[in-house]
């Protein structure tokens, strides 16, 4: 990995807030440098694709493959940008902008630490604005990335909640937000169900939840003790997985 500077972390920030034709400026800057850093070609060709310059942005993980034919990124981001020309979907495949991802809505988004996280090696590969998908198994939410290997769990009053509402007919997405010692992601209500139209999926206070027992109502929080970890996840046992559609690598 080459080494971080100022103006690197500029565009990777530029990349986190998804300021896409910033993050572009600024990594073709990086490379005028050093026109064969992989980690800065990465970054260009997903701020291309989120602008929908599918093209581009194929062009430039070819390049990456040609200095590391191995490169797990570029491979990823190929096979899914495989179906997008010029930004319009072929074959049920479109270029996924994230410009909006982590915009917050209040009561339907949520930015949340996961617990008992995978080690850093499983991790390597995750990068902001990723999908996950989420699965539900034993009363806990797992999250996954696209190959279907743990990532991380939400804690467990949050998962107690948010099972109610997928129960109910809601549906949710998550992305990775940031990931380095930690994994925070980004969960977002998709769909609201009737019988939950004047519930929202997340409490405006920390400090109250919802509970579920004939009637809908606040009460305190416990902070529940994290128990389970990554062996809690059985990959050969059946549970509920919902997935959204996964994005290029950003920084």
């Amino acid at each position: 990995m080459s080494p971080m500077t100022p103006l690197k972390v500029q565009a990777i920030q530029t990349a986190l807030m998804g300021d896409w034709q910033n993050a572009v400026t600024l990594n073709q800057t990086l490379l005028e440098e050093n026109p064969d850093d992989i980690d800065t070609l990465n970054r260009l060709a997903f701020a291309l694709g989120s602008l929908g310059n599918i093209k581009e942005a194929r062009d430039i993980y070819q390049k990456v493959l040609t200095l590391d034919m191995q490169n797990p990124i570029a491979l990823r981001n190929l096979k899914r940008l495989s179906g997008a020309i010029g930004g319009k979907p072929q074959n049920g495949v479109a270029s996924i902008p994230l410009t909006n991802v982590f915009i917050e809505e209040p009561g339907k988004t949520k930015v949340i630490e996961l617990i008992n996280v995978a080690d850093k090696k499983a991790l390597v590969t995750l990068r902001a604005g990723e999908t996950l998908m989420i699965s539900v198994k034993r009363m806990k939410i797992f999250l996954l990335d696209s190959q279907k290997n743990y990532v991380g769990m939400l804690p467990d009053d949050i998962s107690k909640r948010l099972i109610e509402f997928i129960n109910g007919g809601n549906a949710y997405e998550a992305f990775v937000k940031t990931v380095d010692h930690k994994v925070v992601v980004f969960i977002r209500e998709t769909r609201r169900s009737t019988k939950f139209k004047n519930q929202p999926s997340f409490a405006s206070s920390e400090k109250t939840r919802l509970v579920f027992d004939g009637k809908i109502r606040p009460v305190k929080l416990e902070k529940d003790a994290a128990t389970d970890d990554e062996n809690s996840y059985d990959s050969d046992s059946q549970g509920t997985e919902t997935s959204g559609r996964t994005s290029e690598d950003a920084v």
